[in-house]
């Protein structure tokens, strides 16, 4: 059973994100809002710290990095994944887009810890790796991967071209999904990390968005670019009958983390539409039933609750990621269930807030602009239905499409 009591180690690291997201993020959020793809520079002082917790065998952004570590006698781990969660949580209830550019910290960080062997590890565990799966042709199916991979001697030779990688232009490494054979399929899609200084890699433009400004989102033209032969993760072998298992691995670890990006910009719109609607002389009472109170406190009650509902599916997924169940049904209903819930709460808030929540004055109406991605990226609202759907009835993606 879940143990929903956080260990003290892990509170502690969770309340020096949260005094990060207050002192640096939170002052510097509508200055970079207001300057897209302008590097944040307050950001640097933290690659260290970043950097450190590494050292200590937490992944930046999310998987346990100790493989080796002994399970505790009672059985429960609370490990990598539960501590970044609770670290993006705060930085998130700080800035979504500062949070996606933290140094050190990347989406592909997460990939590389759930696939890479333990000597890739070594090599690739301080990196700062974004990922770039998505391409001109597709979005959301990851299997209709174009971009060709070819060993030649010791090298590979990749070729396509990737859009929408969210620190795409600044990290310093980018885990790419590329195929070794086109005629098998999935089965054949594998990750490769690309340095940023790799021959025949460029970046011919970054996109103009609706949210998250202050991160940058690139476009990647990978043109005979080479790597070294080991730097594909995992075994290089076409395994059929696996398909392509090992690499959408990455997604049981990085959609609880998205799913926590929406927790935290939704406890922030809910904390700041709170103080709104008190200094209006609206109670919320939790001891009355939510009929008998204010409009618009029945309407934040219900907000909270829905908020409450992902908080736990998303620990729950991480805890299981820790303790080595499998949690790819939760990691979809945890990312679903939050991503819908962080776009509802920031709306309902601008909307409750009237035209002070519409203007710039407060960061209601940014929230709300940066909540949307949280419900696209890491697999939209729709296919995490259909992935839940796939799990609870036992069908296979070929039987439910």
């Amino acid at each position: 059973m879940i143990n929903l009591e956080l260990p003290k180690k892990l509170k502690t690291r969770s309340v020096q994100a949260h005094q990060a997201a207050a002192q640096i993020f939170r002052p510097i959020s509508r200055k970079y809002d207001l300057a897209e793809h302008e590097r944040p520079v307050e950001l640097d002082t933290m690659a260290s710290l970043v950097e450190g917790m590494a050292d200590g065998g937490q992944a930046a952004a999310g998987a346990t990095m100790d493989r080796g570590a002994d399970t505790p006698d009672d059985g429960n781990v609370n490990g990598g994944n539960m501590a970044a969660l609770l670290n993006v949580i705060e930085t998130c209830w700080g800035d979504v887009g500062l949070t996606l550019s933290i140094p050190y910290q990347g989406l592909g960080n997460s990939a590389i810890a759930a696939v890479a062997t333990d000597e890739q590890l070594k090599r690739f565990g301080k990196v700062w790796a974004s990922m770039a799966i998505t391409e001109p042709s597709f979005g959301s199916d990851s299997a209709a991967v174009t971009t060709t991979a070819v060993l030649d001697g010791d090298e590979w030779v990749l070729n396509g071209e990737k859009i929408f990688v969210t620190a795409g232009e600044r990290s310093t490494h980018i885990v790419v999904w590329a195929t070794v054979d086109k005629s098998k399929g999935r089965a054949a899609i594998k990750s490769f990390v690309v340095p940023r200084e790799a021959p025949g890699l460029s970046v011919p433009r970054l996109e103009q968005k609706l949210g998250i400004k202050a991160s940058d989102t690139a476009v990647l033209v990978l043109d005979d670019c080479r790597i070294p032969k080991d730097n594909l993760l995992g075994s290089p072998e076409v395994n059929t009958e696996k398909g392509f298992a090992g690499v959408m691995t990455t997604f049981d670890n990085t959609r609880p983390l998205v799913a926590g990006m929406a927790v935290g910009l939704a406890r922030a719109a809910l904390e700041e539409l709170r103080s709104i609607l008190e200094e209006a002389g609206v109670e919320i009472d939790y001891d009355a039933p939510a009929y008998a109170q204010h409009a618009a406190a029945k309407e934040y009650l219900d907000l909270e609750a829905d908020w409450e509902a992902a908080y736990l599916l998303t620990l729950r997924a991480a805890w299981m990621a820790d303790n080595k169940k499998p949690n790819s049904l939760q990691a979809s209903m945890s990312k679903a269930k939050a991503g819908r819930m962080g776009t509802a709460v920031t709306l309902k808030a601008v909307e409750l807030a009237g035209a002070f929540g519409y203007s710039e004055r407060p960061l209601l109406e940014k929230w709300a602009r940066d909540s949307k991605i949280l419900d696209i990226f890491e697999g939209t609202q729709e296919i995490q239905q259909l992935i839940v759907a796939r799990r609870v009835l036992g069908l296979s993606s070929s039987e439910l499409k």
